[in-house]
């Protein structure tokens, strides 16, 4: 996906593609992380099947809700809020791809006692957000202006 130097395929044209995918990633974790913390067991129930329903579920699930609320609220307000400096939004983009990063590995650690067929469907959510975070990530770090710390 990046060039030995660090580099996105496709060049700056292709750049705002990849920091719209983030970005929908993230106003998709704010309606996962609403859900969540409403209804705890439904987005649980893909992940770890009847166990959802379980007091200890509903309580990791909620906490997973309000994790994914504010890192969807934060990457939200970056990318609204700082368009000429789009390292701010990369930051979050980076933290929501790290915790995407870690469910898909969790999901795999845990592969054989997951629910057989929608453990499929949560390991292909996570890894893809994982991938579309971290693209969003590059690209908003390619874009930061010359002389931040973070521009490539």
């Amino acid at each position: 996906m990046v060039d030995v130097r660090g580099r996105l395929p496709g060049g700056p044209g292709v750049r705002p593609l990849f920091r719209y995918a983030a970005t929908a990633v993230a106003a998709g974790r704010v309606g996962l992380g609403v859900a969540a913390l409403a209804w705890p067991a439904g987005p649980a129930r893909p992940w770890v099947g009847s166990s959802a329903d379980e007091l200890g579920a509903q309580v990791f699930g909620r906490a997973l809700g309000a994790r994914d609320l504010a890192l969807g609220l934060g990457a939200l307000a970056a990318v609204r809020k700082s368009p000429a400096d789009p390292s701010s939004a990369g930051a979050w983009f980076a933290a929501g791809a790290l915790s995407d990063a870690l469910d898909a590995a969790v999901t795999m650690a845990m592969w054989p006692r997951l629910p057989r067929f929608t453990r499929w469907l949560v390991a292909a959510s996570a890894g893809g957000a994982a991938v579309a975070g971290a693209a969003g990530a590059i690209a908003a770090f390619q874009s930061a202006p010359p002389g931040s710390p973070v521009s490539t």
